[in-house]
């Protein structure tokens, strides 16, 4: 069968590493769907922690159905491996994983991959230079913000900013940061960009502190007519 009729999920997390990876396998693989595991109550990423009707619009923005299910971390793995099973059934032979270069996470997705029947395509992975990475990112017109930080290493001030040559440019200086965000520094949410049909706009946040993050909260918004 040809890489290009293959079908696939995108492990989706709503930020640029899950977009940038959809978007490198776009001519390869068929995308079919987008996977997102969400906390027990439901209300938030387990990743991000982005409200979950958000991340629907999202796939709305895609025109692409966002499977979303619930899971404590401690049920994660099995959780993960039924979604995989039901996808399988689809006809899902693929998954796309965001992950650059932590080891314990690919050996985790090929591992739980390979168990449910299907390939882990990692796109991202191995690439050492992480500000080509973002060059990569704003030159195929992704528009990205940061939604959460670790507040040791990044205050609030850095809540909403676009993902932009001035962010590399500002982030570049602090010493110990990945350009990237690969060690949980910050995390982002992707408004539009190529794989989108539809973009989002923000209509109301609110940045609130949670344990030893720093989150935007985003509370409203909408799907617009791309610039």
């Amino acid at each position: 069968m040809e890489r290009s009729k293959v079908k696939t999920f995108v492990s989706w997390s709503g930020g640029k590493d899950a977009a940038l990876s959809f978007y490198r396998v776009m001519g390869d693989f068929q995308v079919t769907h987008l996977l997102n595991m969400v906390a027990e109550d439901g209300r938030i990423s387990r990743s991000h922690g982005i409200r979950t009707d958000v991340l629907r619009l999202q796939g709305e923005a895609m025109s692409l159905p966002i499977v979303q299910v619930r899971s404590s971390w401690e049920t994660y793995e099995a959780e993960f491996k039924k979604i995989l099973s039901r996808l399988k059934g689809r006809g899902v032979e693929a998954g796309i994983f965001g992950d650059i270069d932590l080891e314990e996470h690919r050996e985790w997705v090929e591992r739980v991959s390979r168990e449910s029947g299907m390939e882990a395509v990692l796109p991202l992975w191995g690439e050492k230079n992480r500000e080509k990475l973002i060059e990569e990112l704003i030159e195929a017109g992704f528009e990205t913000i940061v939604v959460a930080t670790k507040k040791d290493v990044l205050g609030q001030e850095w809540l909403g900013r676009r993902i932009d040559y001035d962010f590399v440019r500002d982030i570049s200086k602090i010493k110990g940061v990945d350009i990237s965000g690969e060690g949980g520094e910050y995390h982002t949410f992707v408004v539009s960009g190529p794989i989108f049909k539809k973009r989002i706009n923000i209509l109301k946040v609110e940045k609130i502190t949670r344990d030893r993050h720093c989150f935007l909260d985003i509370l409203e918004c909408e799907l617009a007519e791309k610039l």
